[in-house]
């Protein structure tokens, strides 16, 4: 799946290409993999836009970049044997020919491929150390998250809730916010499209928010400004309601409050922690075998030919936890 064109706003079936291209052999220091899960994640729609961020855009012509996991089906690569279970940054194809760069290697006994890509994956990460370095997260604190019924919500909620802290998600819908309290474990919940946002967090959090986890930005990260605590920390993960604008991104009006109540707001990408993925992945999947966290996937079976459409899923709610796309 190759990138055709620029969007403009939400991302059109004509924005794509499909090709069909004869598959390399490995050659020395390479392997061929046939690809089993592709990641979906809302950064996706950022990395489209030809304009100046932590990674390049994906070019025109250029495969669609996707985090997924291989099994290799052919090897010239001394680490990599036929059978293994690679995940990588391999994009969106069927097949993939890798020198092994980036590329690392997977148990699939011990969670299912999909898991590499969510909560032992880079959502995992992003929640970890979102909310424990950038968020600086003490035990007994409020945390307030947005988008939290989604691939890094379910687990940064989850996380706090292990680190002895009163957690209120953000979801829009009945069904997601029962999931956050109901089997989640998340003390409240508010749903943006039925609640009076503002009025529902002076509620849930009447001492104030001292770390809110951003993954929405616009009228949700406003609200969220109106109730920091003293010394609160607002953690900018992501601004999934902004991403398919066509006029320009709503930045905070209430970032006045960041002054009056001594808070900062910082912003982070996961990729600058990659030393310590490791670390992460050790602690998170204690917390999976403890039963402290929960693994919510929304997995899709289909061929690449379902990714845009998939991939809009996203960007309509639709998704619970971590979507992915399943090749049959």
């Amino acid at each position: 799946m190759r990138l055709a064109a620029r969007p403009v706003g939400e991302v059109k079936p004509e924005d794509w290409e499909h090709r069909s291209e004869p598959l390399e052999e490995p050659g020395p220091g390479r392997f061929t993999g046939q690809t089993r899960v592709i990641s979906l994640d809302p950064a996706m729609r950022g990395w489209l836009d030809d304009r100046p961020s932590y990674v390049p855009p994906v070019g025109i012509g250029e495969v669609m970049r996707a985090g997924s996991v291989v099994e290799v089906t052919a090897s010239d690569h001394p680490d990599f044997q036929p059978g293994d279970h690679v995940v990588g940054m391999f994009g969106v194809q069927e097949y993939v020919v890798s020198d092994g760069r980036g590329a690392m290697k997977i148990d699939t006994s011990l969670a299912p491929p999909s898991t590499y890509l969510g909560a032992l994956g880079m959502p995992g990460m992003t929640a970890y150390f979102g909310l424990l370095d950038v968020g600086a997260l003490k035990d007994g604190e409020t945390v307030v998250v947005s988008g939290a019924a989604g691939a890094v919500g379910t687990i940064a909620g989850q996380i706090a809730k292990a680190k002895g802290c009163r957690v209120v998600g953000i979801a829009g819908g009945p069904e997601k916010c029962a999931l956050l309290t109901d089997e989640l474990g998340f003390d409240a919940a508010i749903d943006y499209r039925a609640d009076d946002v503002k009025k529902a967090l002076r509620e849930h959090a009447p001492d104030g928010i001292d770390v809110y986890f951003d993954n929405v930005g616009g009228d949700i990260l406003d609200a969220a400004l109106t109730r920091l605590a003293m010394h609160a920390r607002v953690v900018v993960c992501g601004a999934i309601s902004q991403y398919n604008n066509t006029t320009p991104v709503k930045g905070p009006s209430n970032y006045l409050s960041l002054l009056v109540r001594r808070a900062r707001m910082e912003g982070f990408v996961v990729f600058d922690y990659a030393k310590r993925y490791a670390q992460a992945a050790q602690e998170i999947s204690a917390w999976i075998g403890a039963g402290r966290i929960k693994v919510k996937e929304h997995v899709v079976r289909g061929t690449v030919d379902d990714f845009p459409e998939t991939l809009q899923m996203l960007f309509r709610g639709e998704n619970v936890g971590k979507l992915v796309l399943e090749l049959s």
